[in-house]
Protein backbone atom coordinates (compact mmCIF):
# COMPACT_ATOMS: atom_id res chain seq x y z
CA UNK A 1 0.00 0.00 0.00
CA UNK A 2 1.50 3.34 -1.09
CA UNK A 3 0.31 6.61 0.40
CA UNK A 4 0.24 9.74 -1.73
CA UNK A 5 -1.55 13.07 -1.80
CA UNK A 6 -2.00 16.03 -4.09
CA UNK A 7 -3.24 19.53 -3.31
CA UNK A 8 -4.80 22.17 -5.54
CA UNK A 9 -6.04 25.72 -5.13
CA UNK A 10 -4.80 29.26 -4.73
CA UNK A 11 -4.39 31.46 -1.67
CA UNK A 12 -7.32 33.74 -2.59
CA UNK A 13 -9.23 31.30 -4.76
CA UNK A 14 -12.50 29.65 -3.75
CA UNK A 15 -10.93 26.76 -1.84
CA UNK A 16 -8.02 24.41 -1.30
CA UNK A 17 -8.52 20.79 -2.28
CA UNK A 18 -6.54 17.73 -1.20
CA UNK A 19 -6.89 14.09 -2.26
CA UNK A 20 -5.26 11.39 -0.13
CA UNK A 21 -4.85 7.98 -1.74
CA UNK A 22 -3.76 4.71 -0.12
CA UNK A 23 -5.27 4.95 3.36
CA UNK A 24 -6.45 1.59 4.69
CA UNK A 25 -10.10 0.96 5.37
CA UNK A 26 -11.39 1.20 8.92
CA UNK A 27 -9.52 4.33 10.03
CA UNK A 28 -11.70 6.48 12.29
CA UNK A 29 -11.73 10.01 10.84
CA UNK A 30 -13.75 13.09 11.78
CA UNK A 31 -13.82 16.64 10.50
CA UNK A 32 -13.44 17.84 14.09
CA UNK A 33 -10.09 16.05 14.48
CA UNK A 34 -8.79 17.72 11.32
CA UNK A 35 -10.15 21.10 12.45
CA UNK A 36 -8.06 20.93 15.63
CA UNK A 37 -4.82 20.72 13.63
CA UNK A 38 -5.93 23.37 11.13
CA UNK A 39 -6.66 25.74 14.01
CA UNK A 40 -3.19 25.11 15.46
CA UNK A 41 -1.66 26.12 12.12
CA UNK A 42 -3.37 29.50 12.33
CA UNK A 43 -1.96 30.37 15.75
CA UNK A 44 1.32 32.00 16.75
CA UNK A 45 2.63 35.40 17.73
CA UNK A 46 3.55 37.47 14.69
CA UNK A 47 0.81 36.25 12.36
CA UNK A 48 -0.99 38.63 9.99
CA UNK A 49 -4.61 39.68 9.46
CA UNK A 50 -5.40 36.72 7.21
CA UNK A 51 -5.54 34.48 10.28
CA UNK A 52 -8.34 36.66 11.66
CA UNK A 53 -10.37 36.24 8.48
CA UNK A 54 -10.05 32.50 7.96
CA UNK A 55 -11.61 29.82 10.18
CA UNK A 56 -10.22 26.77 8.43
CA UNK A 57 -12.28 23.61 8.38
CA UNK A 58 -11.83 20.69 5.99
CA UNK A 59 -14.98 19.14 4.56
CA UNK A 60 -14.71 15.43 3.87
CA UNK A 61 -16.23 14.95 0.43
CA UNK A 62 -15.09 11.43 -0.44
CA UNK A 63 -13.60 8.23 0.95
CA UNK A 64 -15.18 8.37 4.40
CA UNK A 65 -18.53 6.88 5.38
CA UNK A 66 -20.06 6.73 8.84
CA UNK A 67 -16.85 8.00 10.41
CA UNK A 68 -14.46 5.48 8.79
CA UNK A 69 -12.29 5.36 5.71
CA UNK A 70 -13.53 2.92 3.10
CA UNK A 71 -10.26 2.26 1.28
CA UNK A 72 -11.18 4.73 -1.47
CA UNK A 73 -9.29 8.01 -1.94
CA UNK A 74 -10.18 10.59 0.71
CA UNK A 75 -11.05 14.02 -0.69
CA UNK A 76 -11.19 17.18 1.41
CA UNK A 77 -12.02 20.81 0.67
CA UNK A 78 -11.03 23.85 2.73
CA UNK A 79 -13.04 26.92 1.76
CA UNK A 80 -11.27 30.29 1.67
CA UNK A 81 -13.51 32.81 3.44
CA UNK A 82 -11.53 35.67 1.92
CA UNK A 83 -12.63 34.52 -1.55
CA UNK A 84 -15.63 36.82 -1.11
CA UNK A 85 -13.27 39.79 -1.46
CA UNK A 86 -11.26 38.40 -4.37
CA UNK A 87 -13.84 37.12 -6.86
CA UNK A 88 -13.02 39.78 -9.43
CA UNK A 89 -9.23 39.54 -9.19
CA UNK A 90 -9.18 35.71 -9.05
CA UNK A 91 -11.97 35.06 -11.54
CA UNK A 92 -11.64 31.84 -13.54
CA UNK A 93 -13.30 33.46 -16.56
CA UNK A 94 -11.25 35.53 -19.00
CA UNK A 95 -13.56 38.48 -18.35
CA UNK A 96 -14.83 38.64 -14.77
CA UNK A 97 -18.58 38.98 -14.37
CA UNK A 98 -19.78 42.54 -14.06
CA UNK A 99 -21.06 41.87 -10.55
CA UNK A 100 -17.95 39.96 -9.36
CA UNK A 101 -17.19 40.96 -5.77
CA UNK A 102 -13.92 42.40 -4.53
CA UNK A 103 -11.43 45.01 -5.58
CA UNK A 104 -10.06 45.33 -9.13
CA UNK A 105 -6.40 44.82 -8.23
CA UNK A 106 -3.55 45.77 -10.56
CA UNK A 107 -1.17 43.16 -11.93
CA UNK A 108 1.79 42.27 -9.72
CA UNK A 109 4.95 43.14 -11.66
CA UNK A 110 7.49 43.93 -8.90
CA UNK A 111 8.87 40.58 -7.65
CA UNK A 112 9.74 40.19 -3.97
CA UNK A 113 13.31 39.06 -3.20
CA UNK A 114 13.19 35.68 -1.51
CA UNK A 115 9.79 34.67 -2.92
CA UNK A 116 8.92 32.50 -5.93
CA UNK A 117 7.59 35.57 -7.80
CA UNK A 118 10.44 36.11 -10.27
CA UNK A 119 11.57 32.52 -10.76
CA UNK A 120 8.00 31.30 -11.23
CA UNK A 121 7.14 34.13 -13.61
CA UNK A 122 10.14 33.30 -15.78
CA UNK A 123 9.42 29.56 -15.68
CA UNK A 124 5.77 29.80 -16.70
CA UNK A 125 5.98 33.03 -18.73
CA UNK A 126 3.46 34.91 -16.59
CA UNK A 127 3.29 38.69 -16.92
CA UNK A 128 1.13 39.04 -13.80
CA UNK A 129 3.11 37.49 -10.96
CA UNK A 130 -0.10 36.90 -9.02
CA UNK A 131 -0.36 33.71 -11.11
CA UNK A 132 2.76 32.58 -9.23
CA UNK A 133 2.36 33.96 -5.73
CA UNK A 134 -1.19 32.71 -5.29
CA UNK A 135 -0.05 29.09 -5.59
CA UNK A 136 3.39 29.54 -4.02
CA UNK A 137 1.75 31.08 -0.95
CA UNK A 138 2.09 29.27 2.37
CA UNK A 139 -1.72 29.21 2.44
CA UNK A 140 -1.35 25.87 0.61
CA UNK A 141 0.07 24.32 3.76
CA UNK A 142 -3.45 24.20 5.22
CA UNK A 143 -4.12 21.37 2.76
CA UNK A 144 -0.89 19.65 3.81
CA UNK A 145 -1.91 19.84 7.46
CA UNK A 146 -5.25 18.25 6.58
CA UNK A 147 -3.45 15.38 4.80
CA UNK A 148 -0.91 15.13 7.62
CA UNK A 149 -3.71 14.83 10.17
CA UNK A 150 -4.98 11.70 8.44
CA UNK A 151 -1.41 10.37 8.57
CA UNK A 152 -1.03 11.04 12.30
CA UNK A 153 -4.39 9.36 12.98
CA UNK A 154 -3.01 6.29 11.20
CA UNK A 155 0.25 6.48 13.16
CA UNK A 156 -1.68 6.66 16.43
CA UNK A 157 -3.16 3.26 15.62
CA UNK A 158 0.39 1.89 15.93
CA UNK A 159 1.29 3.85 19.05
CA UNK A 160 3.26 6.63 17.31
CA UNK A 161 2.74 10.20 18.54
CA UNK A 162 4.11 13.51 17.24
CA UNK A 163 4.67 16.92 18.84
CA UNK A 164 6.84 20.00 18.27
CA UNK A 165 8.36 23.04 19.93
CA UNK A 166 9.94 26.31 18.78
CA UNK A 167 13.49 26.85 20.02
CA UNK A 168 14.59 29.98 18.17
CA UNK A 169 13.23 33.27 16.83
CA UNK A 170 15.85 35.47 15.24
CA UNK A 171 18.79 35.72 17.64
CA UNK A 172 16.79 34.51 20.68
CA UNK A 173 16.91 30.77 21.34
CA UNK A 174 17.21 27.90 23.79
CA UNK A 175 20.72 26.93 24.86
CA UNK A 176 20.17 23.20 24.25
CA UNK A 177 17.00 22.39 22.26
CA UNK A 178 17.96 18.71 22.03
CA UNK A 179 17.42 18.42 25.80
CA UNK A 180 13.70 19.15 25.41
CA UNK A 181 11.84 15.89 25.99
CA UNK A 182 8.78 14.73 24.09
CA UNK A 183 6.66 15.15 27.22
CA UNK A 184 7.92 18.70 27.77
CA UNK A 185 7.11 19.70 24.20
CA UNK A 186 3.71 18.01 24.32
CA UNK A 187 2.91 19.82 27.58
CA UNK A 188 3.21 23.29 26.00
CA UNK A 189 -0.28 24.85 26.28
CA UNK A 190 -2.36 24.98 23.12
CA UNK A 191 -2.62 28.77 23.40
CA UNK A 192 1.12 29.31 23.84
CA UNK A 193 2.13 32.31 21.70
CA UNK A 194 5.17 30.57 20.17
CA UNK A 195 5.15 26.96 21.44
CA UNK A 196 8.39 27.46 23.37
CA UNK A 197 8.98 25.34 26.48
CA UNK A 198 10.81 28.22 28.22
CA UNK A 199 8.32 31.01 28.96
CA UNK A 200 11.07 33.54 29.72
CA UNK A 201 12.73 32.94 26.35
CA UNK A 202 9.30 33.01 24.74
CA UNK A 203 8.73 36.54 26.03
CA UNK A 204 12.11 37.56 24.61
CA UNK A 205 11.11 36.04 21.26
CA UNK A 206 7.87 38.02 21.26
CA UNK A 207 9.78 41.22 21.99
CA UNK A 208 12.07 40.49 19.04
CA UNK A 209 9.01 40.06 16.80
CA UNK A 210 7.59 43.37 18.05
CA UNK A 211 10.84 45.14 17.18
CA UNK A 212 10.84 43.63 13.70
CA UNK A 213 7.22 44.70 13.14
CA UNK A 214 8.02 48.27 14.20
CA UNK A 215 10.95 48.30 11.77
CA UNK A 216 8.82 47.01 8.89
CA UNK A 217 10.96 43.86 8.88
CA UNK A 218 10.41 40.13 9.40
CA UNK A 219 12.01 37.33 11.42
CA UNK A 220 12.66 33.63 10.94
CA UNK A 221 13.36 30.96 13.50
CA UNK A 222 13.74 27.26 14.18
CA UNK A 223 11.53 24.45 15.46
CA UNK A 224 11.91 20.77 16.29
CA UNK A 225 9.42 17.98 15.59
CA UNK A 226 9.61 14.83 17.73
CA UNK A 227 7.98 11.47 16.99
CA UNK A 228 7.78 8.93 19.82
CA UNK A 229 6.99 5.22 19.51
CA UNK A 230 8.58 4.84 16.06
CA UNK A 231 9.68 1.22 15.58
CA UNK A 232 13.17 0.34 14.42
CA UNK A 233 13.44 -0.68 10.79
CA UNK A 234 11.49 1.96 8.85
CA UNK A 235 13.28 3.09 5.69
CA UNK A 236 16.25 1.36 4.10
CA UNK A 237 19.96 1.78 3.51
CA UNK A 238 19.86 -0.33 0.31
CA UNK A 239 19.08 2.50 -2.14
CA UNK A 240 19.61 6.24 -1.92
CA UNK A 241 15.95 7.12 -2.47
CA UNK A 242 14.74 4.75 0.24
CA UNK A 243 16.75 6.36 3.05
CA UNK A 244 14.14 7.71 5.43
CA UNK A 245 16.15 10.73 6.53
CA UNK A 246 16.40 11.77 2.89
CA UNK A 247 12.65 11.46 2.46
CA UNK A 248 11.99 13.40 5.65
CA UNK A 249 14.40 16.07 4.48
CA UNK A 250 12.55 16.50 1.19
CA UNK A 251 9.21 16.85 2.96
CA UNK A 252 10.55 19.36 5.47
CA UNK A 253 12.40 21.44 2.88
CA UNK A 254 9.25 21.64 0.76
CA UNK A 255 7.60 23.74 3.50
CA UNK A 256 7.71 27.39 2.37
CA UNK A 257 10.69 29.35 3.79
CA UNK A 258 12.42 26.30 5.32
CA UNK A 259 16.07 26.58 4.24
CA UNK A 260 17.78 23.91 6.33
CA UNK A 261 17.00 20.92 8.53
CA UNK A 262 18.84 18.83 11.08
CA UNK A 263 18.42 15.47 12.79
CA UNK A 264 19.13 15.08 16.48
CA UNK A 265 22.24 17.14 17.24
CA UNK A 266 21.90 18.71 13.80
CA UNK A 267 24.62 20.99 12.38
CA UNK A 268 26.71 20.74 15.56
CA UNK A 269 27.88 17.25 14.52
CA UNK A 270 30.26 18.95 12.07
CA UNK A 271 32.18 20.51 14.94
CA UNK A 272 32.45 17.57 17.35
CA UNK A 273 34.58 14.39 17.51
CA UNK A 274 32.90 11.05 16.89
CA UNK A 275 33.00 10.16 20.56
CA UNK A 276 30.62 13.04 21.23
CA UNK A 277 28.35 12.43 18.24
CA UNK A 278 27.55 8.72 18.01
CA UNK A 279 25.01 7.14 20.38
CA UNK A 280 26.41 4.22 22.34
CA UNK A 281 24.45 0.98 22.58
CA UNK A 282 24.02 -0.46 26.09
CA UNK A 283 21.89 -3.04 27.83
CA UNK A 284 18.53 -1.65 28.90
CA UNK A 285 15.02 -2.42 30.01
CA UNK A 286 13.20 -1.93 26.70
CA UNK A 287 11.46 -4.74 24.84
CA UNK A 288 14.67 -5.35 22.92
CA UNK A 289 16.83 -5.30 26.03
CA UNK A 290 18.93 -2.46 24.55
CA UNK A 291 19.11 1.27 25.18
CA UNK A 292 20.78 4.48 23.98
CA UNK A 293 22.01 6.92 26.64
CA UNK A 294 21.85 9.69 24.00
CA UNK A 295 19.94 10.36 20.79
CA UNK A 296 22.25 12.65 18.84
CA UNK A 297 21.38 10.78 15.62
CA UNK A 298 17.74 11.81 15.96
CA UNK A 299 16.44 8.26 15.76
CA UNK A 300 17.93 7.39 12.36
CA UNK A 301 21.11 5.55 11.37
CA UNK A 302 21.95 4.64 7.79
CA UNK A 303 18.59 5.98 6.62
CA UNK A 304 16.74 3.56 8.93
CA UNK A 305 14.90 4.25 12.18
CA UNK A 306 16.70 2.71 15.18
CA UNK A 307 13.88 2.69 17.72
CA UNK A 308 14.74 6.00 19.37
CA UNK A 309 12.44 9.03 18.99
CA UNK A 310 12.77 10.69 15.60
CA UNK A 311 13.87 14.32 16.11
CA UNK A 312 13.94 16.73 13.16
CA UNK A 313 14.71 20.46 13.26
CA UNK A 314 13.58 22.98 10.66
CA UNK A 315 15.23 26.36 10.09
CA UNK A 316 12.97 29.03 8.62
CA UNK A 317 14.12 32.18 6.87
CA UNK A 318 12.26 35.48 7.44
CA UNK A 319 9.02 36.02 5.50
CA UNK A 320 9.69 37.54 2.05
CA UNK A 321 7.11 40.33 2.22
CA UNK A 322 8.54 43.35 4.07
CA UNK A 323 6.45 46.39 4.97
CA UNK A 324 9.58 48.41 4.14
CA UNK A 325 10.28 46.54 0.91
CA UNK A 326 13.66 45.69 -0.55
CA UNK A 327 14.87 46.85 -3.96
CA UNK A 328 13.46 45.14 -7.02
CA UNK A 329 12.69 45.85 -10.69
CA UNK A 330 9.28 46.47 -12.22
CA UNK A 331 9.08 43.85 -14.96
CA UNK A 332 6.44 45.87 -16.82
CA UNK A 333 8.64 48.96 -17.20
CA UNK A 334 12.17 47.66 -16.66
CA UNK A 335 12.71 50.40 -14.07
CA UNK A 336 14.12 49.96 -10.56
CA UNK A 337 11.33 49.81 -8.00
CA UNK A 338 10.50 48.71 -4.49
CA UNK A 339 9.25 45.14 -4.23
CA UNK A 340 5.52 44.49 -4.07
CA UNK A 341 3.79 44.33 -0.70
CA UNK A 342 1.29 41.55 -0.03
CA UNK A 343 -0.61 41.03 3.20
CA UNK A 344 1.72 38.88 5.29
CA UNK A 345 3.09 37.82 8.67
CA UNK A 346 6.01 39.22 10.64
CA UNK A 347 6.95 35.74 11.89
CA UNK A 348 5.25 32.40 11.22
CA UNK A 349 7.57 29.99 13.03
CA UNK A 350 4.87 28.57 15.33
CA UNK A 351 2.72 27.74 12.31
CA UNK A 352 5.71 26.25 10.50
CA UNK A 353 6.20 23.85 13.43
CA UNK A 354 2.64 22.57 13.00
CA UNK A 355 3.22 22.11 9.27
CA UNK A 356 6.47 20.32 10.18
CA UNK A 357 4.50 17.91 12.33
CA UNK A 358 2.24 17.17 9.36
CA UNK A 359 5.23 16.66 7.07
CA UNK A 360 6.93 14.21 9.44
CA UNK A 361 3.64 12.41 10.08
CA UNK A 362 3.15 11.93 6.36
CA UNK A 363 6.59 10.47 5.72
CA UNK A 364 6.39 8.16 8.73
CA UNK A 365 2.89 7.02 7.75
CA UNK A 366 4.15 6.29 4.26
CA UNK A 367 7.05 4.24 5.66
CA UNK A 368 4.71 2.42 8.05
CA UNK A 369 2.35 1.61 5.18
CA UNK A 370 5.23 0.22 3.13
CA UNK A 371 6.42 -2.01 5.97
CA UNK A 372 3.12 -3.08 7.49
CA UNK A 373 0.84 -2.35 4.58
CA UNK A 374 -2.61 -3.88 4.42
CA UNK A 375 -6.04 -3.10 3.10
CA UNK A 376 -7.42 -2.51 6.60
CA UNK A 377 -6.20 -0.88 9.79
CA UNK A 378 -6.58 -4.23 11.55
CA UNK A 379 -4.22 -5.84 9.01
CA UNK A 380 -1.60 -3.14 9.68
CA UNK A 381 -1.86 -3.50 13.45
CA UNK A 382 -1.45 -7.27 13.18
CA UNK A 383 1.61 -6.92 10.92
CA UNK A 384 3.20 -4.37 13.23
CA UNK A 385 2.61 -6.61 16.24
CA UNK A 386 4.14 -9.61 14.47
CA UNK A 387 7.19 -7.55 13.52
CA UNK A 388 7.65 -6.33 17.09
CA UNK A 389 7.56 -9.92 18.33
CA UNK A 390 10.12 -10.95 15.73
CA UNK A 391 12.47 -8.16 16.81
CA UNK A 392 12.18 -9.20 20.45
CA UNK A 393 13.04 -12.81 19.57
CA UNK A 394 15.93 -11.76 17.34
CA UNK A 395 18.01 -9.94 19.97
CA UNK A 396 19.68 -12.19 22.57
CA UNK A 397 19.77 -9.35 25.07
CA UNK A 398 15.98 -9.45 25.26
CA UNK A 399 15.77 -13.16 25.97
CA UNK A 400 15.37 -14.34 29.59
Amino acid sequence: MTLRFLTAGESHGPALTVIVDGLPAGLAVTEDAIAVELARRQLGYGRGRRMVIERDRARLVGGVRRGETTGAPVAMQIDNRDWANWQHTMSVEREPAADAAGARRDAVTRPRPGHADLAGGLKFDRADLRDVLERASARETAARVAAGTLARILLAELGIAITSHVFRVGSVGLDDPSSVTFDAAAAVPADSPLRCVDTDREREMMQAIDRAREAGDTLGGAFEVIARGVPAGLGSYTQWDRKLDGRIGQAMLSIPAIKAIGFGAGPSVATLPGSLVHDEIVLGTSDTGLARPTNRAGGLEGGVTNGEPVRVSGYMKPISTLMKPLRSVDLATGEPSAAAIERSDVCAIAAAAVVGEAALAWVLATAVSEKFGGDTVADMRAAAHAYAERVRRRLPASNP
